[in-house]
């Protein structure tokens, strides 16, 4: 697995790979926008080339999270247009920044077949209007409230249900695993979840991987995340990821509450892997 943090945008998005460095990291993922408003500017041409250029001279592989306000299986039809929009938006934004897959919550709605019905055609609206070549990623929830996607069944329901399936990847969290029922917390509940992931969807697809601990109890279904090792699931699962051959090109992101612990709590993973300290990193 690909060792990484999300960081912060503060000051241009190009900024991010700097604080990348300063953690350790060697992969990040960013928003390219405010994750808690609809409105943005542009994205500057000038911050755009400097974009790519730290890119190419850290080497780092980068992936982006789309706003937390977007609901593309909303019941009022208002905000559902204004989430296609602001959707379509952001995926503008990254193909832009060469930036190939945009991590996204699929939604939510009282009915979940109605739903996913929503999200699927929301998703091919989004790729109809942005050709690409960038992707999403479709990131399993924890289940809280009326949220679309903590069963593997509703993902691939909703991969089922798009005519753009081959632009579609799969974010895991593990936070989020723990949180919907999937004991990853044992040997055999992660073999028997891994298994049931690939059966639903293809481990094929599982292009992220969120490394967050779970500050709830398991089944929970809230999302609430927690520093490496310091909430209900603990170091050992963490171990299971990092040591699966399948995961190796994965990215594994922290999104732990405090990004200044990032550099703490890579250095915890590290050691789980018996991998160094990356030779690409700022001391």
């Amino acid at each position: 697995m690909i060792l990484g943090a999300h960081e912060s945008i503060a000051g241009g998005v190009s900024k991010a790979f700097e604080r990348a460095e300063a953690d350790t990291a060697e992969c990040l993922q960013i928003f390219t926008k405010n994750a808690r408003g609809w409105a943005a500017k542009p994205l500057d041409e000038g911050e755009i080339a400097s974009f790519k250029a730290e890119a190419k001279r850290t080497g780092f592989p980068a992936i982006a999270h789309c706003t937390y306000l977007v609901n593309l299986a909303a019941e009022d039809s208002a905000l559902r247009q204004k989430s296609r929009l602001g959707f379509a938006d952001e995926l503008e934004r990254c193909t832009r920044l060469d930036i190939p897959w945009l991590v996204l919550h699929p939604g939510a709605h009282a009915d979940a077949s109605t739903g996913i019905r929503l999200i699927a055609e929301g998703l091919d609206a989004a790729f109809a209007k942005v050709p690409g070549p960038s992707g999403v990623l479709l990131e399993v929830t924890a289940g809280q409230g009326t949220s679309i996607g903590h069963q593997f069944g509703q993902i691939a329901a909703i991969l089922d249900a798009t005519q753009g399936s081959d632009r579609l990847g799969i974010c895991l969290d593990t936070c989020h695993l723990y949180a919907a029922g999937y004991d990853i917390g044992t040997r055999e509940g992660y073999d028997r979840t891994l298994k049931e992931l690939d059966q639903a969807v293809g481990l094929c697809r599982v292009k992220a991987i969120h490394l967050n601990d779970c500050l709830k109890p398991l089944g929970c279904r809230v999302d609430r995340h927690e520093e490496i090792g310091e909430g209900e699931l603990g170091l050992a699962p963490f171990g299971y990821f990092l040591a699966d051959p399948r995961l190796a090109k994965v990215l594994g992101i922290l999104e732990t509450p405090e990004p200044e612990k990032y550099k703490a709590n890579l250095k915890k993973l590290r050691a789980l892997a018996g991998k160094p300290p990356s030779t690409k990193a700022r001391r």
